[in-house]
């Protein structure tokens, strides 16, 4: 089983922020019932007042406000589905795994498109809550050993923050170059560990060979 990050790794951009400008395009009164909440939060968030945690809740809390989601939620990967690296298309197999911190809600769509499986964050789009922790960092690796997959043969990311992941499976491999480009993960010198662990929670207790 080959496993993947989505975001910046097998589709240029961020598909949540990406969903966001959509929606914020196609219903204008989010301006004023979601932008200045969002902002505001962000800044609490920078100022060390507010843990990542609520600063997600608050960014994804526009889709309790959108009451056409499904519709607009396919209309978007109509036009941005094309953002899908070729590289990963060129080998994609039908027992893939997407794991990915972005709602499962935008995740889910595009992954029944491309007919492989996937993991997201649980966000209850009527109470604007999440149902699960973050898939994000540690979580994922977490996830992936609580619930018994089989081995993971190729492990593919974006981001150093999925070290836990990459050190699951037999071989990890940075995407880099928006999307563009596949390279081995890199040696985990102390350098590297030190950066890894700015990138995560202090709760971080995988094992750094």
């Amino acid at each position: 089983m080959n496993v993947y990050d989505f975001d910046g790794t097998i589709f240029y951009s961020d598909c949540s922020i990406g969903f966001a400008r959509w929606c914020l395009n196609r219903h204008p009164k989010l301006w004023v019932t979601y932008f200045p909440n969002l902002m505001k939060s962000l800044i609490l968030y920078k100022t060390g007042k507010i843990p990542n945690h609520k600063l997600q809740r608050k960014m994804f809390s526009y889709l309790t406000q959108i009451d056409d989601f499904d519709e607009q939620i396919e209309r978007y990967w109509d036009k941005y589905e094309n953002k899908i690296s070729a590289w990963y298309l060129s080998q994609k197999k039908p027992d893939d795994l997407i794991i990915s911190a972005s709602p499962a809600c935008i995740i889910g769509p595009i992954a029944k498109r491309l007919g492989v499986n996937y993991v997201a964050s649980e966000f209850d789009r009527e109470f604007g809550v999440f149902l699960n922790n973050l898939m994000y960092a540690k979580e994922k690796a977490k996830y992936i050993i609580d619930h018994g997959f089989p081995m993971i043969e190729n492990f593919y990311s974006d981001s150093l923050a999925d070290t836990p992941l990459a050190l699951c499976a037999e071989k990890a491999h940075l995407v880099t170059d928006h999307a563009s480009t596949v390279i081995d993960w890199p040696d985990l010198d102390p350098d590297t560990v030190n950066k890894v662990k700015k990138k995560i929670d202090t709760g971080w207790s995988v094992h750094l060979k």
